[in-house]
């Protein structure tokens, strides 16, 4: 298990970490994911010890690691610019650390090519580093992190050098090689890993457990499902691109039911009074008057079917966008845009037209509110 509790690390007397604190289970990956000079990077380097924390502590299985000098650490390193040697074979730069710890030839050889089958290189052995593409240095890189079989496997933005269709290549086969290379290099329960990324959908692919950060905080952290479906905070809200943030205002409306003696009563429900209209939500709602932060996720609006009273908005047409499954309609209420992700099949009419739609009310979520 890895834990880090309250670190805190300032430069030049700017803080850069303000008191984080995470566990992380054994044989599951941590994403570190925030924008560039969020501080994922240093307190990647602090829990590898390549830097010193001002205050707070890095623990792994109970073991402090404040005084543990990084060679003795036993981590594994995979960084954006792969740190190969270039004039050494596949095979001389998989078994470097197996070699410093005094490995026999022959065990040398069994683990380098149970690792470099592992992440798709079987019989690449002698090829040159030059030889390779960018794809394949970085999975030498990773069979090289992986070869000691790593107390602790850090990653740093490993992705970052390749393009965009052989990164989303890649991410999918790296989260299955993390899982299963505990079984191959003997840490059966299986390989804990610290990954840094600032793309989301790396982050996703990837991640046991998510960490957004934002100036040195955690803005949130738990399941990716968990992350992108109820993002806590409008800033992780937006980081994850969803863009349609509203203020609204909570308000008091009553509502007439009919009891089984045919006598009708009154009671109230509350809804958020925005640009776009009175809108209802699933999620419990702060007082009346409380101003909130209601966000509309991409996928809640449907065509409004006759009759449809409940968070029903109409607008013009701005603009369809066209992605293949699915079409984006640009929304146009009043002075405000919505933007929503509909379905390829459905006929939308074209811009400069009217359109109606209906919201999900559990697609809409108050955010923050003061």
């Amino acid at each position: 298990m890895l834990e880090f509790n309250d670190v805190q690390k300032s430069f030049d007397g700017i803080p850069v970490l303000r008191g984080l604190s995470h566990t992380l289970a054994a044989g599951e990956v941590l994403v570190l994911l925030g924008p560039s000079g969020c501080g994922k990077t240093t307190l990647l380097r602090i829990i590898a010890g390549l830097e010193t924390a001002d205050a707070g502590s890095v623990r792994l299985d109970g073991e402090d690691l404040t005084k543990t000098a990084v060679h003795r650490r036993g981590f594994g390193f995979v960084f954006q610019d792969y740190a190969l040697f270039p004039h050494k074979s596949v095979y001389e730069n998989v078994i470097f650390g197996l070699r410093m710890q005094k490995w026999q030839p022959a065990d040398m050889r069994a683990r380098a090519e149970q690792v470099l089958s592992l992440v798709g290189l079987a019989g690449f052995d002698e090829r040159t580093v030059h030889d390779l593409s960018g794809g394949e240095q970085q999975r030498v890189a990773l069979a090289r992190a992986l070869a000691p079989a790593p107390r602790l496997l850090l990653l740093d933005e490993p992705l970052g050098a390749l393009d965009r269709a052989l990164r989303e290549r890649l991410m999918l086969d790296l989260r299955a090689i993390l899982k299963q290379a505990g079984n191959v290099v003997g840490r059966p329960e299986g390989v804990t890993a610290v990954y840094v990324t600032h793309d989301q959908a790396e982050a996703f692919a990837i991640a046991d457990q998510v960490v957004v950060m934002n100036q040195g905080r955690i803005e949130q952290s738990g399941a990716p499902m968990e992350v992108y479906r109820r993002p806590a905070t409008t800033f992780v809200a937006r980081f994850l691109g969803m863009e349609n943030i509203y203020e609204g205002t909570v308000q008091r409306r009553p509502v007439l039911s009919e009891t089984e003696a045919g006598v009708e009563t009154q009671r109230e429900r509350l809804v958020v009074k925005t640009g776009l209209g009175e809108l209802t939500v699933a999620d419990q709602l702060p007082p009346a008057d409380a101003t909130v932060a209601l966000l509309i996720r991409p996928e809640a609006g449907r065509l409004a079917e006759a009759g449809e009273t409940e968070n029903v908005i109409q607008g013009v047409v701005a603009d369809i966008s066209f992605r293949g499954r699915y079409q984006i309609v640009t929304l146009r209420v009043g002075e405000l845009t919505l933007k929503l992700e509909m379905e390829t099949a459905v006929s939308l009419p074209a811009p400069g037209q009217s359109l109606t739609l209906s919201l999900d009310k559990t697609a809409l979520l108050p955010l923050e509110w003061g």
